[in-house]
C-alpha cells in the first residue's frame, strides 16, 4: 500500500513541477528572442517528476497554457534548426565554388 501525501503537498509538488517547466520554456523563448539558441544552459536538464498523482483541477489551465507555449517553442526551434541547416549548405556550396582568397605577407625589400 502506498502512502497518500496531504493535499497541500500534492498541490505544491505539481506547482513546483509546472514552475520548473515554465522556467525551461522561458529560457528557450529568451534564447530565440536574442538569437542565441545553442548556448549552454546553466540549469540542470529537466527530469520528469514521479508519483505526482493526478493534476489538481485549479492547475489545469496553467498546464494547458504551458503546453501551448511548449508546442510553439518546439515549432520555432525546429524552424531555426532548419534555417541553420540551409544556411550552412549555402555557405558550404559558396566556399566550394569561390577561388582561394589572396594571401598577403610582409617581405623585406
Amino acid at each position: 500500500m502506498t502512502a497518500v501525501a496531504p493535499a497541500g503537498a500534492w498541490d505544491h509538488a505539481w506547482a513546483h513541477a509546472l514552475g520548473e517547466l515554465e522556467m525551461n520554456v522561458a529560457e528557450a523563448e529568451s534564447m530565440l528572442a536574442i538569437d542565441r539558441v545553442f548556448e549552454e544552459s546553466a540549469r540542470d536538464p529537466w527530469t520528469p517528476p514521479v508519483n505526482l498523482g493526478p493534476l489538481p483541477a485549479h492547475l489545469v489551465e496553467r498546464a494547458r497554457s504551458l503546453l501551448a507555449r511548449q508546442l510553439t517553442i518546439s515549432h520555432d526551434l525546429a524552424s531555426v534548426a532548419r534555417d541553420s541547416r540551409r544556411h550552412h549548405q549555402a555557405v558550404s556550396h559558396l566556399q566550394g565554388t569561390m577561388p582561394a582568397p589572396p594571401v598577403y605577407f610582409d617581405a623585406p625589400a
